[in-house]
């Protein structure tokens, strides 16, 4: 199989193994080795606990994955100083993955936060 469509049968596994369970170390160990992107794992899972993550758009190059997507979950942990809310939230967000052997080893991501501050009730000039 050629990289490109093997990194995007990748990176489909990943969300579908990642997708709306509890976000362990051992199971994100599996797929990721870059240690920010396991931070932000674990952190936005204290949040928003077994959030959900879907695929709206994937392109690929090579070793280099982009995805657009979003993740759904319930407000459950404090985030930025804001208590639980126990709001349904969707955040929006395009990451760009590095991938060799089968694991992700960098990755770059930008998110609607403005909108999780909205759907949390936050004013975006307070945000």
């Amino acid at each position: 199989m050629e990289t490109t469509k093997k990194n995007k049968q990748f990176i489909l596994e990943y969300y579908n193994a990642m997708s709306g369970v509890e976000k362990t170390e051992k199971l994100i160990d599996q797929y990721v080795i870059d240690q920010e992107l396991k931070n932000h794992i674990l952190f936005f899972d204290a949040i928003l606990p077994r959030y959900k993550v879907m695929i709206d758009e994937m392109v690929a190059e090579n070793n280099k994955v982009v995805v657009l997507a979003r993740a759904r979950g319930v407000h459950e942990g404090e985030f930025n100083n804001i208590p639980p809310t126990h709001q349904k939230v969707e955040i929006r967000f395009t990451i760009r993955y590095v991938i060799e052997k089968d694991k992700i080893i960098d990755h770059w991501m930008i998110s609607d936060l403005t909108s999780l501050y909205e759907q949390l009730g936050i004013k975006s000039e307070t945000a």
